[in-house]
């Protein structure tokens, strides 16, 4: 196919789409309607990558077509499944568990120490700047191929977000609210468990949530140093060396998925512990 006509099918299809998003967008109030939209959405993108692909002649070392990425994802789901396994839920929960942990613990010791504080969040902002790929290699030399080091890595890369947002939120409380606490004659700790830390909790779960994405990127890139034959660090780097790209593509799903669903469930615990905050309230 000439690529004017394949250009041209490209855009039907991407204007069938855009008239079907726009006929349900005038019915916002509608549930399935929400669901639907972005569904279409990227269902319309997967079907222009396939026939661009295809009708193009684009070789699949180059960019292969969600069909054979599709295809592979289904008949290398063992192996798919010993990935995230490997990957997410040795290296990537481990670290992101300590690392909130550790930040936490952290931010309450800065929150009553002036110095601390002036102290350890330009030094957090200069860890942040570090790139993974240096500091990567160094773990994995220290504490070896397997989980720990991977761990490691991942609570290196959220301990700091999650410490500037808690931090931050612990002093949003407003200065009346504080003042009458004290007037009550609340200690620290009393002032801490009924006012700042409730105040502080939309901050946190933003710091969680951004975190969600650097953990799982965290343990990927890690594995490319060094992993026991198995996780979706390994498996990309080894198939991009076997010129297996629909194999990478078929990771880069499961981390996706991955990535989506561990989201989406730090965004449903905030929902649950957070639904009196005014950002909650105007999405119910």
């Amino acid at each position: 196919m000439s690529t004017p006509a394949a250009l041209a099918i490209a855009l039907a299809i991407w204007a069938v789409g855009w008239g079907l998003n726009v006929v349900l967008s005038r019915h916002p109030e509608r549930r399935w309607v929400r669901l639907a939209v972005p569904a279409i959405f990227g269902l319309t993108l997967l079907l222009i990558w396939e026939h661009l692909v295809r009708a193009l002649g684009v070789s699949g070392v180059i960019l292969p077509p969600p069909s054979a990425i599709a295809a592979r994802f289904a008949s290398e789901t063992p192996i798919l499944w010993a990935d995230f396994q490997q990957t997410m839920l040795k290296g990537a929960l481990p670290g992101y568990a300590f690392g909130a942990i550790a930040a936490f613990i952290v931010a309450i010791f800065a929150d009553r120490s002036n110095f601390l504080r002036r102290g350890i969040l330009p030094v957090g902002s200069f860890m942040a700047a570090l790139p993974i790929v240096g500091i990567a290699p160094i773990f994995v030399k220290w504490l070896g191929n397997d989980w720990e080091s991977k761990a490691a890595v991942v609570g290196v890369m959220v301990f700091f977000p999650i410490l500037v947002n808690t931090v931050a939120g612990l002093k949003s409380a407003d200065a009346m609210q504080r003042d009458l606490m004290r007037t009550y004659g609340a200690g620290y700790w009393t002032s801490l468990a009924k006012l700042r830390l409730p105040a502080a909790m939309p901050f946190i779960f933003n710091g969680l949530k951004i975190s969600t994405t650097l953990a799982l990127i965290g343990a990927i890139v890690a594995e490319f140093f060094g992993s026991p034959t198995v996780g979706m660090g390994f498996r990309i780097s080894t198939s991009v060396g076997q010129l297996a790209l629909d194999m990478v593509w078929a990771e880069i799903v499961v981390a996706a998925l991955a990535g989506s669903a561990f989201y989406g469930a730090v965004a449903m615990i905030e929902r649950a512990i957070t639904f009196w905050h005014p950002s909650q309230r105007a999405r119910s």
